[in-house]
């Protein structure tokens, strides 16, 4: 469901009074459309460290400091991640370089939805706490493979959530039912295994 459908919108306006919002205009404050189609990693976290307004030490243009993809510590070259994109190997360790505190959640067969439904009410209640989640895209019929997207809010009556997908020139940000994400995180990705649930704080 698009957020800027009618629909969208008024789960967007119910999942507000809910509280389930807070998170959000943190993000859509510094929601960016990835630079290349496989920056969708780089992209989410710029956008985490931009939201928590987390001084990047370097300037970007001009006085101004401010995170963009380039500026990332600890990646891969970025003519790598143009190629291949990141694994969530390397993912993990960037946002650890770049002065984000990280609770990883691997999801598989095993994993609950419950406490990941727990985790998901939590963080959108929060300004301060945002999540990333990676999964399949065939998994919700989606082109492409893995992929990276921020959480953007909940609305607990209909279990939804908001996903602010990077990729703006495929898909806008939509809601999805919590069950179809986290099964879509279940799937097993060929290069990096499973797919995983990340939250993030500033240290």
């Amino acid at each position: 469901i698009s957020l800027n459908s009618r629909d969208g919108q008024q789960i967007f306006q119910e999942s507000y009074q809910s509280g389930h919002s807070a998170c959000f205009f943190p993000l859509v404050s510094q929601f960016r459309t990835q630079d290349e189609p496989a920056f969708c990693a780089l992209t989410s976290m710029v956008m985490i460290l931009n939201a928590l307004e987390i001084d990047p030490g370097s300037i970007w243009k001009g006085p101004w400091r401010w995170y963009d993809e380039r500026m990332l510590l600890g990646c891969p070259p970025l003519k790598d991640v143009i190629r291949i994109g990141m694994n969530y190997d390397e993912f993990l360790s960037a946002t650890v370089c770049n002065k984000l505190s990280v609770v990883n959640v691997r999801v598989d067969d095993n994993s609950d939805i419950r406490k990941f439904r727990e985790c998901v009410q939590m963080c959108t209640k929060s300004d301060q706490c945002f999540l990333v989640a990676t999964y399949s895209r065939p998994a919700l019929n989606q082109t492409g493979d893995g992929h990276f997207s921020p959480i953007g809010g909940y609305h607990p009556q209909k279990d939804l959530v908001l996903l602010l997908d990077t990729a703006r020139f495929k898909y806008p940000p939509h809601w999805i039912s919590i069950e179809s994400l986290f099964n879509a995180m279940k799937w097993i990705d060929d290069i990096t295994g499973n797919f995983f649930l990340n939250r993030f704080y500033c240290q």
